[in-house]
């Protein structure tokens, strides 16, 4: 497994060329799976469920088309996204399972930071309360996963009213700074880390 951890905001288009490069080597066994810590500059991304009408201000930061599974999410400063590329050939072929893997990894790396996550019946991700702090979008090729989670750290809360976000109506966005927690990316990612193995482990053999 190797980790990366990106010194600087990364534009969306070089993240998905390295997605797709680093998918197509861990199929054919060339690479290791990897995690891919780091951020973006503001902009919005379409998942392929996507609602037109979710999209509130489409002048306001470059939309892309993601081709992962969710619908309208912001992406920018201050939010750690970590790409999740995992050999499921390895892993059990189970595509709920990896989903569910992700928010139990969410939910443990809250509680690292002293901040009660939880799933909740309006969607996929995780919540504080009523309000999302963490949303998942992910997707398979030939059993490789990618794209991945991101978490609220400290981003501008105000930058997701240009969306619906997950096209949850009336639901609110919090953030790790917003709730009185860490905001220290360093220390977050370390939070990640080590829930990452405690909840996923290592491929079987």
């Amino acid at each position: 497994m190797e980790w990366i951890v990106a010194p600087a905001p990364v534009p969306y288009e070089e993240a998905l060329a390295f997605m797709d490069a680093r998918v197509a080597a861990i199929a054919d066994g060339r690479e290791a799976e990897c995690v891919w810590l780091l951020e973006h500059p503001p902009l919005y991304t379409a998942g392929t469920s996507a609602d037109p009408a979710e999209l509130v201000d489409p002048d306001r930061f470059p939309i892309y088309e993601a081709g992962r599974g969710g619908r309208y999410t912001y992406h920018g400063p201050g939010q750690r996204v970590a790409y999740v590329m995992l050999d499921l050939k390895a892993r059990g072929r189970d595509v709920r399972r990896l989903v569910t893997g992700l928010e139990d990894w969410l939910i443990a790396t809250l509680s690292a930071l002293g901040v009660a996550g939880e799933r909740s019946d309006s969607g996929v991700g995780v919540f504080v309360g009523e309000a999302k702090i963490a949303s998942i979008g992910v997707r398979i090729r030939r059993w490789v996963s990618f794209h991945g989670v991101s978490l609220n750290v400290s981003p501008n809360l105000e930058h997701f009213s240009g969306i619906v976000p997950c096209g949850l109506h009336g639901t609110p966005v919090t953030s790790l700074e917003a709730l009185g927690a860490e905001t220290d990316m360093a220390r977050v990612d370390t939070a990640l880390r080590t829930s990452f193995e405690k909840v996923f482990g290592l491929p079987a053999a």
